[in-house]
């Protein structure tokens, strides 16, 4: 079950999809680092399961991979048009104490995918990875408690029931300013 994994196991396993793609696509630690703005070092302990990425990392280096980051946390080896909550891939950013699951079925060639996250009351993440290679489309549904989502300078307070749609082609920030953790859908898809 991917939602009993513990956090060593999903940090090596992280690292190991990270390198895998790195190395499909011809790259060198050092090309991945000059692609992504994150060190030589710090990718390899990554990939070598010695460090716990945080989520602004983990996106500067998928910026590298040219691949969004739900991809790292796809698990083909369930892959069928049915995902069931106890397979889907979980993890728990260290830096922000975020949550996300990816709730989308693996391996089905839909260009959509869904993510479930949970930001606890306070939480803040800053993803700011150039996303030049890949154009993503995004839409935050708040499904509860409220969220204040940051894009091209704007900031846009959501409550529960609110929807936000963006083309994510700069930095955004993500932050829960109230007391309570506040739960959101990201469904986004890929193209060109």
């Amino acid at each position: 079950m991917m939602e009993m994994m513990d956090d060593l196991e999903l940090d090596q396993r992280l690292g190991a999809r990270i390198k895998a793609l790195r190395q499909s696509r011809s790259l060198t630690l050092d090309m991945l680092a000059e692609r992504s703005g994150v060190s030589r070092a710090m990718i390899s302990r990554v990939e070598r399961g010695e460090s716990s990425p945080t989520a602004a990392l983990l996106d500067r280096v998928c910026a590298g991979l040219g691949i969004v980051l739900s991809v790292l946390f796809r698990d083909e080896g369930h892959a069928g048009p049915l995902a069931r909550r106890a397979d889907q891939s979980v993890w728990t950013d260290p830096a922000s104490g975020y949550v996300r699951r990816n709730v989308s079925p693996a391996g089905t060639g839909s260009g959509i995918e869904i993510v479930d996250v949970e930001m606890p009351a306070g939480g803040r993440v800053l993803l700011d990875a150039p996303r030049s290679a890949h154009r993503l489309d995004q839409q935050v549904w708040v499904l509860a408690g409220e969220m204040v989502v940051t894009l091209a300078g704007i900031e846009h307070r959501l409550a529960a029931g609110d929807c936000l749609q963006m083309l994510l082609d700069g930095p955004i920030a993500y932050h829960n300013p109230g007391s309570v953790p506040a739960r959101y859908a990201v469904v986004l898809t890929t193209s060109g």
